[in-house]
C-alpha cells in the first residue's frame, strides 16, 4: 500500500489494509499517468458528459421529499467518507479515497444530487488510531458511510453495527468487517471467497515455472494468514510450491544476503510477497539480485504503485516484476472512458489520483446508484435492500465485474509487468481487457477467514436483533 514506518501494531494493521484490498498504491497523478493524457481536465459537467464510463449517472434532478432517515431531509443527504491521512508516521495516507468521494460529491451536486436531494459531505480523518472515535461521531448525525477506508477498521465495527450504521466502503479490513452486515462494497473482499486469477494467469504467462515458486515467508501474522490463502490459490492454479524455509522478520533484518542465499540453493525461479513496496522489502529484492538469483518478482497490486516504480528506475532489481489487477491500469484511460472520467474529476479538483480512489468511486457510484431507486423512500432499509440486489457491478468499466449484493468478489484479472520506470499489461494481451473464469473464484480454507459466518455468510461477532438486513 504505502511505506509504513511505526510501531509493529499499527505497521500490521496498515498492511492488513494491503493485503485485503490489494488495491492500494501510491501511484497518483504524478507517477506516470498525466490527470488528462490527451484532453485537458474536465472542469464543468454537461448532460452529454454526465455518465461515469458505462454507466448512466444515478445524479440528477428531482422531487424526492421527506425526512425519512438520520441525515436525510428535504433538500440533503448527509453522508460520511474519510482516510487515514493524518497518520503522523505516513502523512496523506490513503488520502485519494476521501479526495475521489469529495470530488464525487461535487460531480453529483452539479447534476442536482440524488432526486434532487444535495449530497452533503464529511471528511473524517482517523489518522489510524481514531476510527472509533469517528465512527462514533458519524453515528450521531450521518445516513451513512461511503467510500471510507480506515487500516484499523477492527476498532470501529462493534460501534457500527451498534448504531446501525449502514455503509458502502472503499475498503475494509478486519474480517468482522469485510463480511459485516449493512456494508456493501463496490469491490467487495469476503473472507471466505477469493479472486486466484493472478496464479492462474502466472501459470499461463510461465507454463515451465510450475514447480519454481516460493512465498517469501513473514512474522507478522497478517502476512501468515494472507499466505495461507495465497499458496491455496496457488495450488488450484496448478503451482507445486516450494517450501524453502525463508522467513523475514517484518521488522526488518541486519542482511537480507543469507536468505537470498538459501532461496538460490532451493532453487527457486520466482518469489512471490504478501508485503507492501516498503524499503525493507527493496532491501530484500537488492540481496536477491546480489547473489545472481535473477526470480521473477510476484504480487498483489500494492506492486502497481509509485514506490516500485520509482525505486525500479533507478534500480532496476525489479525489472519484469508482475502484479495483478481486479482494475484497469491508469495507463489505460484513453482506452476506459471510466478511467479517463475518474482522473478528469479529482484532478481537476487538485486531488490525488491512485486505485484506492477508484475502488472509493466506485462505492460512491453504488450508493447513489442504489440511493436513486430508494427516491422519497430514503431510508438504510431501503439501502440494505436495495444495495443487496445489485449483482452484476464494474464502476462504469472502472474494474471487473463483481458481485456486491452478495459480497463475492470478480472472477476476472489482469496482468501488469515493471520494466524501468513504465507499467505495462502482459495478460490478457488484449490492452484494457480482463481475462475472466469461474475457475478464479476460491472459497478460501475456514481456518482462514478470523471469524464466524452465518447461513449468509454474514460475520457473526457484533450482530444483534435490530441488525438491518435486506427485505427481498
Amino acid at each position: 500500500m504505502k511505506p509504513r514506518k511505526s510501531a509493529t501494531l499499527f505497521a500490521a494493521l496498515a498492511l492488513s489494509a494491503a493485503l485485503v484490498s490489494a488495491c492500494a498504491t501510491e501511484r497518483g497523478g504524478d507517477a506516470g499517468v498525466p490527470a488528462a493524457a490527451g484532453s485537458g481536465a474536465s472542469t464543468t459537467t454537461s448532460k452529454s458528459d454526465s455518465n461515469f464510463g458505462t454507466l448512466a449517472s444515478p445524479c440528477g434532478k428531482g422531487d424526492a421529499k421527506g425526512a425519512t432517515e438520520q441525515g436525510v431531509s428535504d433538500t440533503e443527504i448527509k453522508i460520511g467518507f474519510g482516510d487515514d491521512r493524518g497518520y503522523a508516521q505516513s502523512p496523506g495516507l490513503n488520502k485519494e479515497m476521501s479526495d475521489a468521494v469529495s470530488a464525487m460529491i461535487d460531480w453529483c451536486n452539479e447534476q442536482g444530487g440524488i432526486n434532487g436531494r444535495k449530497i452533503v459531505g464529511t471528511d473524517y480523518d482517523a489518522a489510524m488510531t481514531q476510527a472509533n472515535t469517528v465512527m462514533q461521531e458519524a453515528c450521531r448525525s450521518q445516513f451513512m458511510m461511503v467510500g471510507h477506508g480506515f487500516a484499523m477498521d477492527a476498532t470501529a465495527e462493534q460501534t457500527r453495527v451498534a448504531c446501525n450504521m449502514a455503509a458502502v466502503p472503499g475498503f475494509t479490513v478486519s474480517p468482522d468487517a469485510a463480511s459485516g452486515p449493512m456494508s456493501y462494497q463496490g469491490v467487495p473482499f469476503p473472507v471466505d471467497y477469493a479472486n486466484g486469477a493472478a496464479w492462474f494467469q502466472m501459470a499461463q504467462l510461465h507454463p515451465d515455472m510450475l514447480n519454481d515458486f516460493d512465498l517469501v515467508g513473514s512474522t507478522m501474522p497478517a502476512i501468515i494468514t494472507s499466505l495461507a490463502k495465497t499458496r491455496q490459490m496457488a495450488e488450484a492454479a496448478g503451482f507445486k510450491l516450494k517450501d524453502c524455509g525463508v522467513t523475514l522478520n517484518y521488522q526488518g533484518e541486519p542482511s537480507y544476503v543469507p536468505f537470498a542465499e538459501k532461496y538460490k540453493q532451493c532453487g527457486v525461479k520466482g518469489l512471490w510477497t504478501s508485503r507492501s513496496p516498503v524499503p525493507a522489502e527493496f532491501n530484500f529484492f537488492k540481496a536477491v539480485d546480489q547473489v545472481g538469483l535473477d526470480a521473477i518478482v510476484f504480487g498483489e497490486a500494492t506492486w502497481y504503485g509509485n514506490a516500485a516504480q520509482t525505486f525500479n528506475k533507478e534500480s532496476g532489481v525489479l525489472n519484469g516484476l508482475n502484479a495483478d489487477m481486479t482494475f484497469q491500469m491508469l495507463e489505460n484511460a484513453d482506452k476506459v472512458p471510466a478511467v479517463r472520467k475518474y482522473l478528469d474529476l479529482v484532478s481537476a479538483k487538485g486531488g490525488k489520483t491512485a486505485l484506492l480512489g477508484m475502488q472509493s468511486t466506485s462505492s460512491f457510484l453504488l450508493w447513489a446508484t442504489a440511493a436513486k431507486e430508494c427516491g422519497s423512500t430514503l431510508t438504510r432499509q431501503c439501502m440494505v435492500t436495495e444495495l443487496s440486489k445489485i449483482h452484476q457491478w464494474d464502476g462504469g468499466g472502472l474494474h471487473a465485474v463483481t458481485d456486491p449484493g452478495k459480497n463475492m468478489p470478480a472472477k476476472c484479472g489482469l496482468m501488469t509487468e515493471l520494466q524501468g520506470g513504465d507499467y505495462s499489461q502482459v495478460y490478457p494481451r488484449d490492452t484494457a481487457q480482463f481475462q475472466c473464469d469461474d475457475k478464479y473464484l476460491i472459497h478460501t480454507d475456514p481456518a482462514t477467514w478470523g471469524t464466524t459466518l452465518d447461513a449468509n455468510r454474514v460475520s457473526t461477532k457484533y450482530l444483534n436483533p435490530n441488525v438491518i438486513t435486506p427485505q427481498v
